[in-house]
């Protein structure tokens, strides 16, 4: 049996009562007089048999029902604001907007884009980037690409995309100065590069690899890998990067692979979306082209 559910507007008015604590306020925040929010909150008391503010000489508190019953009316709000914003993006526009890192749309996704473009003609592709781990703002992105060691959020829908290997990759003139070199004694002869956003890299490679760190300093350090690849194509270094971020460069021979031990990167690199947004079309056709993209680069 369903619970009666009191006027929207007078709940609209405790909400923004107990959020500014103040009736005054939560009247010029919802267009109406201090006197309407009063009425709106005596008519939600009576409803409920509870009392919900203490009225004081300058503003309000809440009560104990006041606390217990804000959390509750603050989040059907915000899912109430989601939800019509969700719907006036979709109402608003046919891009699918996608966040993910720079490395990725630039060294892996961007190359490819033309192959889904071909496949979906009329579904354009806003595509957003930041450096560091991100929370997915459903205000401004509709999917994303991340690495993480924790597919856990419960409102997102993961799709694993790889488990990806990582290894140490240079110029072939970087890798004709190892000459014929293995293990500590090759990393002995060039500089290392790092990243000091994920500075695990290097640790893991070398144990996972079973070579001694030669306690070489690196003097170089950066932000992403985008960066990092670049300072190896241009012959400053050896940097570690995981496998399909490099296959590209190490097909054209512009980067070489010195070393054979490659080691798993931890974690793995997810599509993600909103649970509720998972059936969407636009959604499961770029979902269902970038996991193919992924099992033709594995199976090639």
């Amino acid at each position: 049996m369903r619970h009666r559910i009191p006027p929207l507007g007078s709940l609209r008015a405790f909400e923004a009562s107990a959020r500014l604590l103040s009736f005054r306020l939560a009247g010029d925040e919802l267009g109406v007089t201090q006197s309407a929010i009063s009425h709106r909150i005596a008519e939600l008391e009576s409803i409920l048999g509870v009392k919900l503010f203490e009225r004081l000489p300058r503003g309000v508190s809440l009560t104990d029902a006041g606390t217990l019953y804000y959390p509750y009316m603050h989040d059907a709000f915000e899912k109430i604001a989601r939800g019509t914003a969700l719907i006036n993006r979709i109402g608003t526009t046919d891009d699918l907007a996608l966040e993910t890192y720079p490395t990725f749309a630039i060294r892996w996704l961007i190359p490819r884009l033309p192959d889904f473009r071909r496949i979906n003609p009329s579904l354009a592709i806003r595509i957003g980037t930041s450096q560091f781990d991100w929370e997915l703002n459903i205000d401004s992105s509709d999917i994303g690409i991340i690495h993480t060691t924790r597919p856990e959020r419960l409102n997102l829908h993961y799709r694993l995309i790889t488990k990806a290997e990582m290894f140490p990759v240079c110029s072939p003139a970087v890798a004709a100065r190892m000459d014929g070199e293995t293990g500590t004694a090759a990393l002995a002869r060039v500089p290392r590069l790092s990243l000091y956003t994920a500075p695990e890299d290097w640790s893991t490679w070398l144990e996972g690899a079973g070579i001694g760190d030669t306690n070489r300093a690196i003097t170089l350090k950066f932000d992403t890998y985008l960066a990092a690849l670049q300072a190896a194509l241009d012959g400053q270094g050896l940097a570690v990067a995981p496998d399909f971020l490099v296959a590209d460069d190490l097909r054209a021979g512009r980067l070489m692979a010195p070393f054979e031990a490659k080691i798993p990167q931890p974690g793995a690199w997810y599509f993600i979306c909103r649970r509720e947004r998972v059936n969407e079309t636009r959604i499961r056709q770029f979902e269902r082209w970038l996991v193919e993209q992924f099992a033709g680069t594995t199976s090639s």
